[in-house]
């Protein structure tokens, strides 16, 4: 039922015609401070494009916890095998623990063994953005959140068919809603 929810959501947001950007930021920036366990859908402009967040770091700060902002804005990594999320087999849908946005479906996450939770699919791949990370010496793609632009982990080619990728994504990155 969510998912048909989230779709016909993301549909009648995509086929609006008429120019709603500041009035959709203003209500995007309002919904934000909804509970951690809800999904904020996805808003688009008049041209289709996913509506950016905006917030000052004094914002972030105040909205985070300190792990939380260690990893999502300063693009950190939560130590392998502590995520509360790891194990987690309930069926719903995982979010951006920074602004909602709905990220990845539990029916495509997999044990990777990595000691993170590991997805082969996002729900949609204009909501994931991917970087080019050359850090620690090793070139590697980041994944973020493509709303608020928070680090949610990496993208890697070795993951089950039918897609090959492994999403390896940071627990404290994203919130689950239980459908």
């Amino acid at each position: 039922m969510k998912y048909v929810l989230i779709f016909l959501s993301l549909s009648a947001c995509q086929f609006s015609s008429k120019n709603e950007t500041p009035a959709v930021e203003s209500r995007v920036s309002t919904m934000l401070e909804s509970p951690a366990d809800t999904i904020v859908p996805a808003k688009f402009d008049t041209e289709k494009h996913l509506v950016r967040l905006s917030k000052s770091d004094a914002e972030w700060k105040r909205s985070l916890s300190e792990m939380e902002y260690y990893v999502l804005r300063e693009e950190g990594t939560e130590r392998a095998f502590t995520g509360d999320l790891l194990k987690n087999h309930e069926t719903g849908t995982y979010t951006c623990r920074g602004c909602g946005l709905p990220l990845f479906a539990s029916d495509t996450k997999f044990n990777s063994g990595t000691g993170w939770p590991s997805f082969w699919k996002s729900i949609n791949p204009d909501f994931v953005a991917e970087v080019k990370d050359s850090s620690f010496g090793m070139m590697r793609t980041e994944v973020e959140c493509a709303r608020c632009g928070g680090h949610l982990g990496h993208v890697f080619d070795d993951g089950p068919k039918p897609t090959g990728l492994r999403y390896c994504i940071n627990s404290v990155s994203l919130d689950f809603v239980k459908e």
